[in-house]
């Protein structure tokens, strides 16, 4: 693609007779990876600043530079006011624009993003409807599964992925968008046909340093969003707010919820282990679903996957085809095997709100002890750990400290922070730092009626350590260490 084209988009060009109309062939902000033909952008994080690479990168083959200052290189700059905002519009129209093409949905929120998008999938398939995932589980469209190291991938890796997925014949995307990717603008400029707010609840305070500030990038974009309608979450006080200002600004919106006044609400009829009932009505139509899934939290998903189907124009049918046809979502409290009459379950619950969500569902259905596993990941949110070892000590009736995702920091100090929460409320615990070892030790000491949380790390497939991820999987793991231990 020329460079003129792509700056016609965003941003004035200076020019430089070397290189002036040669071929774009590549996107990049990571000198690294600079090479010839490649388009550079000058992007600034926390703790650098992209513009004092741009010679390494023009060194190694930059034809260009994308740049907030003019620099004092030999090759044509292109001025912006914000280099990550064209990064993401240049990357959308260097693939083809593909979004524009397809329906995009996007899903933020503390917690129940994974959940939501793949419910939405099962519904929109039930439609009739080709569609596409990208979030924390990885890229799923078709036949094609992909990992991705990020919820929301970088425009450049976005805007490819979109345009395969269209090249593919994909109709929906289902895009599960974090807090730090609306902070960076990765998702600018892209046409949402809906938004989805799940919830607001501490995380990533290591990031946004406050909860209002964390708050406040999830609710402005919401609120400006063009899409027609937002689906929020009644409940919390968030969605409430992201509400009022979205409606003053004459946005549409929808409320789904169990306790306040709402579009979508639902009456549970009966909850087990294994699945919940309830009568769902979504803008007075109705639908019975039964949820291969226990715990109110997953209740509030399908209500807004449901919500969002619905505004989207999917039948009541479908809706309730697509939840009661879901087997479940891979890490989001999975049963994932039995040992001695006693039941194990894997959950993502990496905040205080999801381990204290899933831990109270499965106390409902607990006739012996209630064991959890659990450990924080390291170089995060460091305030969450002593609070959530209160709430394991407070809801469960043992707990084996372990490690999550230590990656830089020693897994000794972490679990030292967890346990000063947790021993304010109980002494029945032990610390296993090895997490295949603690896994091991909490099986080993299940009995009849007993049920096993392993959480944090839900359906991730490595741990990070000192930067290395080293191959590791919660439900690979459980199911060895039964096949092993039942051969005794």
């Amino acid at each position: 693609m020329r460079l003129t084209k792509l700056a016609q988009i965003y941003g004035e060009l200076i020019y430089h007779e070397e290189n002036k109309e040669r071929e774009i062939l590549f996107l990049c902000s990571d000198s690294r990876l600079s090479k010839d033909g490649c388009l550079f952008f000058c992007l600034t994080g926390n703790d650098y600043d992209g513009h004092d690479y741009a010679y390494d990168a023009v060194r190694k083959g930059a034809l260009a530079i994308v740049t907030e200052k003019r620099l004092p290189l030999a090759v044509p700059q292109i001025l912006v006011e914000d280099c990550r905002k064209a990064l993401a519009l240049y990357a959308a129209v260097f693939y083809g624009c593909p979004a524009e093409n397809m329906q995009i949905i996007g899903v933020t929120g503390t917690n129940g993003k994974t959940s939501v998008t793949y419910m939405l999938r099962s519904i929109l398939e039930q439609a009739g409807k080709k569609v596409g995932v990208i979030g924390t589980l990885g890229i799923e469209y078709g036949l094609t599964k992909m990992q991705s190291s990020l919820t929301t991938p970088d425009p450049v890796e976005l805007h490819e992925i979109l345009a395969r997925m269209y090249a593919s014949g994909v109709e929906y995307v289902l895009m599960e968008v974090s807090a730090h990717a609306i902070h960076y603008n990765k998702i600018y400029g892209i046409p949402f046909a809906a938004g989805v707010f799940t919830n607001c609840t501490q995380d990533h305070l290591d990031f946004f340093k406050t909860m209002e500030r964390y708050a406040a990038v999830k609710s402005e974009w919401l609120i400006d969003l063009s899409a027609p309608v937002v689906i929020l979450n009644g409940d919390d006080e968030t969605g409430r707010q992201i509400g009022k200002r979205r409606l003053a600004k004459g946005g549409g919106v929808t409320y789904y919820g169990l306790t306040s006044p709402a579009d979508a609400f639902a009456i549970i009829t009966d909850e087990t282990l294994c699945a919940t009932e309830a009568l769902f009505n979504v803008n007075d139509k109705l639908c019975r679903i039964t949820l291969s899934l226990t715990g109110r939290h997953n209740v509030y998903n399908a209500l807004a996957a449901a919500s969002c189907a619905m505004a989207l124009g999917v039948s009541v049918s479908a809706v309730a085809k697509g939840l009661c046809g879901l087997q479940g979502v891979k890490g989001r409290l999975q049963r994932t095997g039995s040992f001695r009459g006693a039941e194990i379950f894997v959950d993502f619950a990496h905040t205080p709100d999801g381990l204290e969500k899933s831990l109270t569902a499965l106390r409902l259905h607990c006739k012996g002890r209630l064991i959890c596993l659990f450990g924080c990941g390291g170089n995060r949110d460091t305030a969450k750990r002593p609070i959530m070892g209160e709430i394991a000590a407070k809801k469960a009736d043992f707990c084996v400290l372990t490690s999550d995702n230590p990656r830089y920091e020693d897994q000794m100090d972490i679990l030292s922070a967890i346990e000063k929460g947790y021993r304010r409320y109980s002494l029945n615990y032990v610390i296993v730092p090895d997490r295949k070892s603690a896994i091991a030790y909490a099986v080993d000491m299940l009995k009849e009626k007993d049920i096993l949380l392993v959480a944090g790390k839900g359906g991730e497939t490595g741990q990070e350590i000192m930067g290395i991820k080293y191959p590791f999987d919660d439900n690979d793991i459980i199911e060895k260490i039964i096949r092993e231990k039942q051969g005794d």
